[in-house]
């Protein structure tokens, strides 16, 4: 598939949006048939026009510098490259861009990973349609989208998720060789008598070296000990399948 696909009926020279008003968007979501709802969406507006629907985050890159559009809509989470880093690099090359972040998730730490890339702002996906138009023209004229007591929130939720990742990855390095072995039967799915029958210890044995393992990493669960082991390269998931739930049952 080609990096950049985009309706030849919006592909105009930017020029041209500037000469009559109109502010020009690129639409990056990875679900083609979302942006193209988007596309008709913002085009029953008079001073918007879509001039490219794009897939993933090197054709937003490709989009901005060939048409130079007012404002991208970004999705979060797209292959390859995600939303964030596509809007660093929008951010660093094409600053007067302006990058409205979207997503179907609604965590804080988006917002703020979004704002500190050079996003001007962040919309979920299920408010995106009666919000957008007028998120576009506050960006477009370097309004603020957000108040200031959301970004304020969403700023010190995600440096405390950083600061908690940091302090699980110096614990998991306090972790002994068999500790880390058991760990790693219990991501395979190994029940606790098969691992206490393998490593020829106790059951009592095992639930201490188990306790052991909560404690270091400051958890209250073995589903939490896992996710960070894995999360952190100290492990091998099982499988894709198997990883999956977990991280999603713990978040």
């Amino acid at each position: 598939m080609p990096r950049m696909a985009r309706s030849t009926a919006h592909a105009k020279p930017r020029r041209d949006e500037k000469a009559n008003g109109t502010i020009s968007v690129v639409i990056a979501d990875d679900h083609r048939s979302f942006g193209e709802a988007l596309q008709i969406t913002l085009d029953r507006e008079q001073d918007l026009s879509v001039v490219a629907v794009v897939t993933d985050g090197p054709g937003a890159i490709d989009a901005v510098e060939e048409l130079e559009p007012d404002v991208v809509l970004m999705d979060l989470a797209m292959p390859g490259m995600d939303g964030v880093e596509a809007t660093r690099r929008i951010h660093e090359s094409a600053p007067e861009t302006r990058v409205i972040v979207l997503s179907g998730s609604g965590d804080d730490s988006s917002l703020a990973r979004s704002i500190q890339a050079g996003a001007r702002g962040y919309l979920r996906k299920t408010e995106a349609v009666l919000n957008l138009a007028a998120a576009i023209r506050k960006a477009h004229t370097d309004a603020p989208l957000h108040d200031r007591a959301e970004l304020e929130a969403s700023l010190k939720s995600l440096r405390r998720r950083r600061a908690l990742d940091g302090n699980i990855s110096a614990r998991l390095e306090r972790l002994t060789p068999r500790e880390l072995e058991i760990l790693q039967r219990m991501t395979d799915g190994q029940s606790p008598e098969r691992i206490a029958e393998e490593l020829d210890m106790s059951p009592h044995t095992l639930r201490t070296h188990t306790q052991n393992v909560l404690t270091k990493l400051g958890v209250h669960s073995k589903l939490e000990a896992i996710v960070a082991a894995i999360r952190h390269g100290k492990v091998d998931p099982a499988s894709a399948e198997a990883t999956e739930p977990l991280e999603a049952e713990l978040l």
